[in-house]
């Protein structure tokens, strides 16, 4: 009896853990013609989300409204957890692209290095600044 309750318990506790992980998976992939979504997941060193979050906004976020404007990205979701996890699976930020197609996401725009000196012209600035965000980061998970 101890075995069966011991067992019953093992599974409840598993599909409690599972449950949230299923739901923050990148949603699955259909055919090659169809919107394709990647997940960039952002953990930031303690006490710098708000910072980092700033520098985003302000050295990245106006690149991916570009390149949406040409149609080559579909929609951009910033987004921070509800809940607290532990250590190991805590992100801080989740920034959610969907592209046009597979195809799209997966080559490089021709048109990035244009857009890029367009919104900011003073490049050495530029650069300086959007390595600064990228220090707050602990680690940078890329989901398809």
């Amino acid at each position: 009896m101890r075995r069966i309750l011991f067992a019953v318990f093992a599974v409840i506790f598993a599909a409690s853990v599972a449950a949230p992980l299923k739901a923050q998976g990148a949603p699955p992939q259909v055919s090659a013609d169809q919107p394709y979504t990647v997940e960039y997941y952002y953990k930031c060193q303690w006490g710098h989300q708000a910072e980092f979050l700033q520098l985003f906004l302000k050295n990245h976020y106006p690149l991916l409204k570009k390149i949406q404007a040409t149609g080559r990205i579909l929609s951009v979701k910033i987004e921070s957890p509800a809940y607290h996890t532990s250590e190991e699976l805590r992100w801080d930020y989740r920034v959610t692209i969907r592209y046009k197609n597979s195809t799209v996401a997966t080559t490089a725009n021709p048109d990035e290095e244009a857009f890029i000196k367009e919104l900011w012209p003073d490049q050495e600035t530029y650069k300086k600044k959007n390595s600064d965000g990228l220090r707050f980061c602990s680690d940078i998970l890329i989901c398809r």
